[in-house]
């Protein structure tokens, strides 16, 4: 198994040494192969959030080049109209 050198902070060698004797975890090793293992499912979920995101603003794209829009002329008249939304969205779940 290939070996790396890797430098820690006086916080992450605390850390990783509290884990340790924990007895959580055998060794170093294990400690921060956990770690891995937590970057790498966030690397995921953030991975599917952003094909979400770009689904999202395919779909707000399309709807504006087909001109699906509504114009405001200030804040307050989204904010209006957002409130009338959530309004409509609450009385609907609530049937």
């Amino acid at each position: 198994m290939p070996s790396r050198h890797v430098v820690l902070t006086e916080r992450q060698e605390e850390l990783l040494e509290t884990l340790v004797r924990s007895g959580r975890y055998q060794d170093a090793s294990e400690v921060l192969g956990e770690g891995l293992r937590l970057v790498e499912r966030r690397e995921a979920e953030d991975a599917g959030k952003l094909q979400a995101l770009q689904a999202a603003a395919r779909v707000g794209v399309s709807a504006l080049d087909r001109g699906e829009f509504k114009d405001f002329d200030t804040i307050e008249d989204l904010q209006h109209y957002l409130n009338g939304l959530s309004e409509k969205i609450i009385t609907r779940a609530g049937e």
